[in-house]
């Protein structure tokens, strides 16, 4: 059985003032850096073997912090980056989009695979991205453990794909882990965006 450990990236200056990336490339901040830190020294024991990223520099730098603990070398992906958000990207949350665009925020929750702001994708086309249900499905590794880091919408989107609408409720933390069980045939969510690297 392989394990796959979906990672959200650590913390930015963003995610603080609750403004949307989506694929604008925005820095860990000070806190973000140490959350990474934190996640690698958690992760150090574990047998991982492979680690993907989304090529966005918040994604990849957490990732380069767990790489460096076990040896490997971050493979980075594009098709792991968050959803195009359009442009709602560098709004802050549903406020700035009602003010600015006027945009229904219920169609957002309503419609969660096809509704779409402009110019942005779908969640249910971020969804098919290529790599994400290949990394899950097949296991190209040798060794047990796989780990992506990638983003929360990202995340939300693949385990709900596998799981249902459960796992709208549960909230995606930064550096938070979510661990999928896998045959390459069939899943089994074993944790969902735990964060017991973090303190208080």
């Amino acid at each position: 059985m392989k394990r796959i450990l979906l990672i959200r990236h650590g913390q930015t200056d963003w995610n603080v003032e609750g403004r949307w990336q989506g694929h604008l490339d925005q820095p860990l901040n000070a806190t973000g850096m140490e959350q990474a830190q934190a996640l690698a020294e958690y992760l150090r024991d574990r047998p991982i073997d492979a680690i993907y990223s989304s090529d966005l520099a918040r994604a990849r730098v957490t990732a380069e912090q767990i790489a460096e603990t076990h040896g490997l070398t971050v493979k980075t992906d594009p098709r792991w980056r968050e959803q195009d958000l359009g442009v709602f990207q560098g709004l802050n949350d549903f406020r700035d989009q009602r003010q600015v665009r006027g945009t229904k925020c219920a169609n957002w929750r309503e419609n969660y695979l096809d509704y779409a702001p402009p110019e942005a994708e779908t969640r249910r086309v971020m969804q098919g991205a290529p790599s994400r249900p290949t990394v899950t499905s097949s296991p190209h590794e040798s060794g047990t453990d796989v780990a992506v880091v990638s983003h929360g919408g990202t995340i939300r989107v693949l385990l709900y794909k596998f799981f249902g609408d459960e796992i709208l409720r549960r909230s995606v933390h930064n550096t938070s882990i979510s661990i999928i069980e896998t045959d390459g045939k069939t899943q089994k969510l074993i944790e969902t965006a735990v964060t017991p690297h973090l303190i208080d």
